[in-house]
């Protein structure tokens, strides 16, 4: 997935601008967020746009990306325009520390696929350092803003690697985000999950969680439920 650009069934998303690329990340939590009820949709660190146009394919809902990096910001704004939804996207640079304190209560559902890697030894690439770590978008940072910016029942979609689910969870607490839905996401049978992903409610604590596995690949193919899950995005 590292080329200039990575074409999907009904849209491409180029990515020449931007440090972080199209990854499976990106597309499992678009594909996997649940947008029912949701008429305003927020995605922090929208990057290519890939997630906000996931869901404009699959909502009716306005959708606002945000994005720190401007060339990220310009290319997002490029690949939004050029889809069928156009006049339903958005995309605003800035920080988001900047942005949330203006929004209180916005917004239906937030996605985010955040910075993860925490170790103190950094590449020489400043643009893929800021995708990449938690400095510019922290844990403590995202679910702060993201309560700030969620009506009241809103919901807060996130993927992450399954060891940071914990502080996460923590985190969220904090900021009466409360875990509804949880699936661990494993490469092949057998295998430790190496991503979760998370949907909170916004000051609604279920009386359970529901919790799920998503198989990804199984005898060297994709699996049938990652299959399926995608159908609607991969050629």
């Amino acid at each position: 997935m590292g080329n200039e650009y990575f074409k999907f069934k009904k849209f491409t998303i180029r990515q020449d601008k931007c440090a972080m690329k199209v990854g499976t990340d990106g597309v499992l939590l678009g594909a996997w967020t649940n947008t029912e009820n949701a008429s305003r949709i927020a995605d922090i660190g929208t990057g290519t746009g890939l997630i906000a146009i996931m869901l404009a394919q699959k909502s009716e809902a306005l959708i606002t990306g945000i994005e720190i990096d401007g060339e990220a910001a310009i290319q997002a704004r490029e690949n939004m325009d050029s889809t069928e939804w156009r006049d339903r996207l958005s995309v605003i640079n800035t920080d988001i520390n900047d942005f949330y304190t203006n929004h209180e209560g916005e917004y239906d559902l937030i996605v985010s696929n955040p910075p993860f890697f925490k170790e103190d030894t950094k590449g020489h690439h400043e643009k893929r350092n800021m995708a990449r770590h938690t400095d510019i978008l922290d844990f403590n940072t995202l679910t702060k803003a993201a309560s700030f910016m969620l009506s009241e029942g809103g919901a807060l979609c996130v993927i992450l690697p399954a060891t940071s689910s914990a502080e996460f969870i923590a985190e969220a607490l904090k900021y009466r985000l409360y875990l509804s839905h949880k699936t661990e996401v494993t490469t092949k049978p057998g295998a430790t999950p190496k991503r979760v992903m998370l949907r909170f409610k916004k000051g609604h604590s279920e009386e359970y969680t529901e919790f799920s596995q998503l198989l990804l690949s199984e005898n060297g193919e994709k699996s049938k439920e990652y299959l399926s899950l995608t159908s609607e995005y991969y050629l």
